[in-house]
């Protein structure tokens, strides 16, 4: 097991336990290259079709801003677009492009075809690395991906830098729900997924890692602690079903 951070939280994602964060990133990078081509298929049937209402759901938690025609909206780890794709929903049609960005080539290959005539910009980028000005959105979101960053604290920081004040943070991720409900959920994870992944994408091992990046994500109270510290403001967090995923909301100072 790699070092901790203040609060016992892993620093981020350790697909073998790599001793540096570059070997990590570069793992996680082929992990997300090799499932492209099934990542959809599996993420719809394992979630049983909830993962459709997650996205939908935490868009509508920023109706306000994106309503705006004028603001400016950045995906991080969009993976193949659907995240994209549901804020592009509330957005007014001649309104400025919802830009995604992703570091796995495979995954933004797909959200391109899948989205192609969609008003979205796709970047091929790190969100550990943005290429952007400080202040250059309004609103910065993360759907399922951002526990694969292999510093959860620099990517927050990352984030709280190219948000424009008063710019907002929303954050969809999975969680590790308790007592009974959690028990049978963490069967079902632990064990059910990486099988049925495995077996359909042929890249067992891939599927080991997603759960157990879970498991090594912080828990809600310490990952509003960790939005605090990085500077943001009325840091929330609204559990879905049993609280097995839900969105981090944050607001630049």
């Amino acid at each position: 097991m790699s070092s901790v951070i203040e609060g016992g939280v892993n620093p981020g994602a350790r697909p073998a336990n790599e001793e540096s964060e570059t070997a990590a990133a570069e793992h996680v990078q082929e992990i997300f290259n090799s499932i492209a081509p099934s990542y959809d298929l599996l993420n719809h049937l394992l979630s049983m079709g909830l993962d459709r209402r997650w996205w939908g759901r935490a868009a509508r938690r920023f109706r306000e801003v994106l309503a705006r025609p004028d603001a400016r909206v950045l995906d991080v780890c969009c993976g193949t677009g659907d995240m994209t794709a549901a804020l592009l929903k509330q957005r007014p049609t001649s309104a400025e492009p919802v830009t995604g960005l992703d570091f796995s080539a495979e995954m933004l290959g797909r959200a391109r075809v899948k989205y192609g005539a969609a008003n979205a910009v796709w970047v091929e980028g790190d969100a550990m690395h943005l290429p952007y000005a400080d202040g250059s959105f309004d609103l910065v979101t993360a759907a399922f991906g951002f526990r694969n960053l292999t510093n959860y604290a620099e990517g927050l920081a990352e984030i709280y830098r190219v948000l424009a004040p008063g710019g907002m943070i929303g954050i969809l991720e999975c969680n590790q729900p308790g007592g009974l409900s959690g028990f049978g959920y963490g069967i079902y994870f632990q064990h059910v997924l990486p099988l049925l992944g495995g077996i359909i994408s042929g890249d067992r091992a891939a599927y080991r890692y997603l759960p157990a990046s879970v498991a090594r994500f912080p828990r809600p109270p310490q990952m509003m602690q960790m939005m605090t510290k990085a500077g943001f403001a009325e840091s929330t967090w609204d559990g879905y079903l049993l609280r097995a995923a839900g969105l981090y909301r944050g607001v630049k100072r």
